[in-house]
């Protein structure tokens, strides 16, 4: 399968972006959805996950309450709306697919390219 991320950009504190990732090759049906991001100088870190099937959803506790994941069947794709953004959210955002309940990023075989947030103060 591979992924397509869109949707980074510079936004000030306090506002809002949406991060869109495409599935092609094969439906996002089994596998669980997850965004990663990564900052300079720090290793990539686990954000938010969905599972396809049933929407089961899985927020790391820095972002919980502010960003939440949807899923577009008909699109195959799945986005992660960011409300609420702090300079400590600038990372490059990846999404990934796993066919594993896991939010480690080993677990997660297949990468969209990455996405730039950057949140100015």
């Amino acid at each position: 399968v591979q992924l397509q991320a869109s949707g980074g950009g510079l936004v000030q504190a306090g506002g809002s972006l949406r991060l869109s990732c495409a599935a092609s090759g094969e439906t996002a049906s089994g596998f669980r959805l997850a965004w990663f991001r990564q900052a300079p100088g720090k290793e990539r870190e686990f954000v938010a996950a969905i599972s396809w099937n049933y929407g089961l959803r899985a927020y790391a506790d820095s972002v919980k309450g502010r960003f939440t994941l949807s899923r577009d069947y008909a699109k195959n794709t799945w986005y992660l709306q960011m409300s609420s953004l702090k300079p400590e959210d600038t990372a490059i955002y990846y999404c990934a697919a796993s066919t594993t309940p896991s939010n480690d990023r080993r677990a997660y075989a297949y990468w969209g390219q990455g996405t730039l947030v950057t949140v100015s103060s």
